[in-house]
């Protein structure tokens, strides 16, 4: 099965920066999506970024500038570098990975999920 472990969370102060990294057991097939969400406290699940095994990337709108996606292939490990912090990014940050490419920033699609890494800013 694909396992996922997220690390990098944190507290940072608001404009400061962080980068989580996810890293898999394996990635689920050859063709597959990664993808990072955020959940805060009363609010639905927010899908943050994604890339797919081709390298494309989607980002939601509230991130757009501020976060950058990338991944390792070599060590397997999913990267999401976060900028310019504002309070509204407070969130535990899952990492998350599908079959195909279709998934995107639908957290419906993913089948494997990490335990989350909480980032906290004040």
């Amino acid at each position: 099965d694909v396992q996922l472990v997220e690390s990098g969370g944190g507290s940072v102060q608001a404009g400061g920066s962080l980068r989580l990294s996810c890293t898999a057991s394996r990635y689920p097939t050859s063709s597959y999506c990664l993808g990072w969400f955020r959940q805060a406290p009363g609010k639905e699940r927010e899908g943050v970024a994604a890339i797919d095994s081709d390298g494309s990337t989607r980002y939601g709108d509230s991130v757009k500038g501020r976060f950058t996606i990338s991944k390792d292939n070599a060590k397997n490990t999913l990267y999401l570098q976060i900028g310019n912090l504002n309070l509204e990014d407070t969130a535990m940050y899952y990492c998350a990975a599908s079959n195909g490419l279709e998934a995107g920033l639908n957290s419906n699609a993913y089948t494997h999920w990490g335990q989350g890494t909480q980032v906290t800013v004040s």
